[in-house]
């Protein structure tokens, strides 16, 4: 009797993606190995895409089983052209590899320069808005209103919108906290527009979204010949969001509510944007004086906010 011996293989998928190509198959397999290892311990989809992402990129052009050769590619600016960030960003990321190889480095340090990011104006993101394909421009109008991530857009369901009482429940990413945020009923036309052949609204592969959006945003760029346009991106959208909500409410809490963040050093940075975007603008306000006790609570029903009290007097404001 012959027995017959199964010829076992470590799977290559993708074999030949762009970013895989000139990557020794041992280091292919390797990666998808570690890749495995990372959805194994709960990593976020995104964060595994792009931790892969980066260890090809670097697979291409040095040795991963050689720490020190990757430090001196990371060192060479000639040929490495990423900025400070994104050089420790990748730091971490080879830092787990290296963990789940069982091997040790001494990664580099980098002085990250912080910048407050590109905000638009409101007119600048209409203009995308009312340039853009029917669906991408729901996706861009979702956006504007709730400061949602792109990453909780995917994952939106016909289940999240309440048309009756005109609100979207967000499923969170990123460890933020889940929210329940009204929508225009602009905004619920659109939605109800679309063709509701799936379980999610949108798209689900956020990158065909990003990649739909590129195309359209680089045309109406030069179309209209403002280069700024090019600067915005899904995320623009929730800065300008967060921006605006407490150019309204000056209410940083407010703000951590929509955003979903866990923490609120994750919202402070709205005030310093806010305080740079309109440190020349004029805001009209109603001003009123209260008396006595009656006109101050007649104030406070109006929606007026108290400033200060000189005297008996009672100051309140609020805008036009």
């Amino acid at each position: 009797m012959t027995t017959r011996t199964r010829k076992t293989t470590t799977p290559t998928r993708k074999l030949f993606e762009p970013l895989e190509l000139n990557i020794e198959l041992e280091t292919i397999v390797l990666l998808q190995q570690f890749e495995q290892d990372q959805q194994k311990n709960g990593k976020a989809e995104e964060t595994i895409r792009s931790r892969m992402q980066a260890l090809k990129q670097v697979a291409r052009l040095c040795n991963l089983n050689d720490s020190e050769a990757v430090k001196t590619w990371l060192a060479d600016k000639d040929k490495c052209k990423w900025n400070n960030k994104t050089k420790t960003k990748f730091c971490d990321t080879y830092t787990a590899f290296l963990n789940y190889r069982g091997a040790k480095w001494q990664p580099p340090r980098y002085t990250i320069t912080e910048k407050l990011p590109f905000i638009p104006t409101e007119q600048e993101i209409d203009l995308l808005i009312s340039g853009t394909g029917k669906v991408t421009s729901t996706v861009l109008q979702t956006l504007k209103e709730t400061g949602m991530r792109i990453g909780e857009l995917t994952q939106l369901k016909w289940i999240n919108i309440d048309n009756e009482r005109k609100t979207v429940n967000i499923t969170p990413e990123k460890g933020s906290n889940p929210r329940i945020l009204p929508i225009s009923d602009k905004l619920l036309a659109m939605i109800n527009k679309l063709p509701k052949n799936r379980p999610t609204i949108f798209q689900p592969h956020k990158n065909m979204l990003r990649d739909y959006f590129c195309t359209q945003r680089k045309k109406i760029a030069e179309r209209l010949q403002n280069p700024r346009l090019q600067s915005i991106t899904f995320h623009t959208f929730r800065h300008w969001k967060g921006t605006m909500e407490y150019h309204k409410t000056k209410d940083i809490m407010h703000v951590k509510a929509v955003l979903g963040h866990k923490s609120i050093a994750s919202t402070l940075i709205y005030i310093n944007l806010e305080s740079a975007l309109f440190l020349q603008t004029n805001d009209d306000f109603t001003c009123k004086v209260a008396h006595n006790p009656q006109e101050e609570l007649e104030l406070i029903e109006a929606g007026f906010t108290h400033v200060n009290n000189r005297g008996e007097l009672a100051f309140y404001k609020k805008r036009k």
